[in-house]
């Protein structure tokens, strides 16, 4: 077994970031060599509610400090971000197993979220007036209320970006964060973390905790104003309940078995390229991955050719270089899932086009992309999420056939439609139940999009993140209104009788000058 290859030598001091009281610790195995890498410590349930203890008093202060100013520290954080990058990118790919320029996607997004939410948070939550019910009666005006301290729960598949895109937003509208990291992904977080730390923002504002979910996803659930989920629908599920019985908020982007409809009117070499960068970025391992393909009969053998050509030379590789088209699955648990579901579809009839076995002299997780066809409902390729290096190809005859297939599912996360006819591809994503849909391209176009929101429709979550809808979930509006005394409002009997007419005069008068 090779050794691990990183030059990020900070496994250590990060792991000690980490709000955890006890001695006990676990050793965390890198992607890369399937060897142990660094250890990380356990929090306890207790060092959450210390946590959130300290990031209460924390909020106060950096509530009260301003935008001005935390436009300031976020936009150092930006710079810092950037400037260490091969750090951030060492981490990623160590973790993680994906390649250098997929970790540097994430690392983008995550600069993209921080830039914009530093620059646009005053905009969207700035006071505003509102009209009133009786004008000149009485005025109104909406302020917005930072909730507290945010919970956030987030994967190891994209740790640096996914924590940013509910961090970052969540510390521009005022809040405090006390995050559960994935153990996979923890160091990226801690990275991610030092930087804005070292950039202003005080360390008990965004606290980070580490351990079971039993015991530290359940205490942080219990203890914060407002919860971000990021991962499982059953996971999920559990979250909204225990969030819907403290009356808290919550928002929750789960599971995907996201579609592309690949039209007859594509170029079919380059819909192949992208498809398979849509299917395998990330080896799959991401939520907005594609993972059923429905390509147009008339196209589907040089679609299908050019696809198994593709995938058969693209590099598989672990280096901490741009020298791999595609990385490897994170964990051995991950393998597993993969090759379940693979043996069931072989066992069950499905053919395989390319791939479908292990890359062991890659990496000990390593597994080659794969793209079945023949697959049917008995299959649990079929309908649930595989979150892994398996896609479906499926062949239908008319635009109508590929929309309704591609809705057919429990998931509505991501979708996508490849055609040479713009006006063609916008009237099917306009017909497909996604949270987004993307034309021309798998999940890039609405991922980077950070001023539009971005989650799930049906059993792919509850809320947005990213846009102005992404900073509004951390606030309370509070409306304020005011007489203004030109009118006495009515109290009495007698005073409803006499200006009931005059309302009534009112209303229709707004009717008729379209006044809301």
């Amino acid at each position: 077994m090779p050794a691990p290859r990183t030059r990020a030598a900070r496994p250590e001091p990060l792991a000690d970031d980490v709000v955890a009281s006890g001695a006990e610790a676990v050793w965390i195995p890198s992607p890369l060599t399937g060897e142990p890498h660094h250890e990380l410590p356990r929090s306890s349930a207790d060092d959450v509610r210390d946590a959130v203890a300290r990031a209460r008093l924390a909020q106060l202060a950096w509530a009260r400090a301003g935008f001005a100013h935390r436009e300031r520290v976020l936009l150092r954080a930006h710079d810092l971000l950037l400037e260490r990058r091969e750090e951030l990118l060492d981490l990623i790919q160590t973790e993680s197993g994906k390649t250098r320029g997929q970790g540097f996607e994430e690392l983008f997004e995550a600069a993209s979220v921080t830039r914009y939410n530093a620059l646009t948070a005053k905009k969207v939550l700035r006071g505003r007036t509102r009209r009133s019910g009786i004008p000149t009666v009485a005025t109104a005006r909406v302020r917005y209320q930072a909730k507290g301290v945010v919970g956030v729960i987030t994967p190891w598949n994209y740790a640096l970006s996914l924590a940013a895109m509910d961090v970052v937003p969540a510390l521009a509208a005022g809040c405090a964060v006390v995050q559960k990291a994935d153990d996979q992904g923890a160091l990226s977080i801690l990275a991610l973390r030092r930087a804005y730390i070292d950039a202003g923002v005080p360390e008990a504002l965004w606290a980070v905790v580490t351990g079971p979910a039993s015991v530290v996803g359940e205490a942080l659930t219990d203890e914060v104003d407002y919860i971000c989920f990021t991962g499982s629908t059953a996971t999920g599920r559990k979250i909204a309940e225990k969030a819907g019985r403290r009356l808290v908020g919550a928002s929750l982007e789960l599971g995907g078995k996201n579609p592309l409809i690949v039209l007859d009117d594509a170029d079919p070499v380059k819909a192949a390229q992208n498809a398979a960068h849509a299917c395998f970025s990330a080896m799959g391992q991401l939520c907005v991955s594609i993972e059923r393909i429905y390509v147009h009969r008339k196209i589907a053998g040089p679609f299908t050719s050019a696809l198994v050509d593709v995938l058969e030379h693209a590099k598989v590789g672990t280096g901490l270089g741009f020298d791999a088209d595609f990385g490897v699955l994170a964990s051995e648990t991950q393998l597993a899932r993969v090759e379940s579901q693979f043996d069931d579809a072989v066992s069950k009839g499905a053919t395989v086009l390319v791939g479908g076995t292990r890359l062991p002299d890659v990496a000990p997780w390593a597994f080659a992309p794969t793209v079945v066809t023949g697959v049917t409902p008995d299959m649990t390729l079929y309908a649930e999420e595989t979150f892994g290096a398996i896609a479906a190809l499926y062949l239908v005859d008319s635009d109508e056939e590929a929309i309704i297939a591609a809705n057919a599912s429990d998931y509505g996360l991501n979708a996508a439609v490849f055609s040479g006819d713009a006006r063609r591809a916008t009237r099917i994503a306009n017909a497909i139940a996604a949270g987004s849909v993307n034309i021309n391209e798998g999940y890039r176009g609405s991922f980077a999009a950070v001023d539009a929101p971005m989650g799930g429709q049906k059993s792919s979550g509850v809320g947005r993140r990213n846009g102005a809808e992404g900073l509004l979930r951390f606030v309370e509006p509070v409306t304020v209104a005011k007489s203004t005394g030109l009118l006495q409002l009515p109290r009495t009997a007698k005073e409803y009788e006499a200006q009931a007419p005059l309302l009534l005069l009112l209303a229709r008068a707004l009717r008729r000058l379209r006044r809301a």
